[in-house]
């Protein structure tokens, strides 16, 4: 498997889209255009539009509709036009070169404020997979982003989904994780043979609903 194909995000969400068992959990995903972005808009009011090779965070950006308009979040900036088209122009010329893709956007669960994710590590020793961390990242104050990078702040996945979503089940939603992170092994496996290791970014939703962001095959 070439390096670039491992790479593309969008081709491994297809390959985790391939079975009913995964595919529930995988926010609406299209390649990027500015037919699919407004279509995206009209139908969540906010979506997240990412490189399809790429990580740490770079390029990232959401993109929203509401009642003042359109606009977007890039870093600590946001920006608001009045039309589409408008928004869009401004878009282009912030984006880095690369290709794109669209996601819906999720409601994460916020801690003060701030919106916390969870990476999923795991490595292949000999024939078997190993869990090697399971922690949450929360989002630097006036960023949407968790990357460690961007400085968010690494937690463990119980202290994170206990003071995020006092109500859930922590071990519940931990032990969700660990059955979801197998399944996609399995799946990935098939799809790119020879993998050694991945990095899960997992949501969870103000509701408690766990959704994949992501997965990375050179995960940090």
């Amino acid at each position: 498997m070439a390096g670039r194909e491992l790479a593309s995000k969008w081709l491994k969400t297809e390959a985790l889209l391939s079975d009913s068992r995964v595919a529930g959990y995988i926010p609406r995903t299209k390649e990027y255009s500015a037919a699919g972005l407004s279509a995206m808009l009209g139908r969540y009011g906010n979506v997240v539009i990412k490189p399809i090779v790429g990580g740490g965070g770079y390029g990232v950006i959401k993109v929203f509709r509401d009642r003042r308009g359109y606009g977007f979040t890039y870093m600590h900036r946001t920006r608001v036009y009045r039309d589409f088209t408008s928004m869009k122009h401004a878009l282009d010329r912030v984006k880095v070169k690369r290709r794109y893709m669209i996601q819906q956007g999720i409601s994460l669960a916020r801690i003060g404020g701030r919106p916390i994710d969870y990476r999923v590590k795991v490595v292949k020793n000999g024939a078997h997979w190993e869990f090697r961390s399971m922690v949450g990242r929360l989002a630097r104050p006036g960023l949407f982003v968790t990357n460690l990078c961007k400085g968010g702040t690494m937690m463990s996945c119980r202290h994170g989904l206990r003071r995020s979503l006092p109500r859930i089940s922590t071990s519940a939603k931990k032990a969700e994780m660990r059955r979801l992170t197998h399944v996609c092994i399995e799946l990935l496996e098939r799809h790119f043979p020879g993998i050694g290791e991945l990095g899960f970014d997992y949501a969870v939703d103000q509701r408690g609903k766990i959704w994949i962001l992501e997965v990375n095959t050179r995960p940090k």
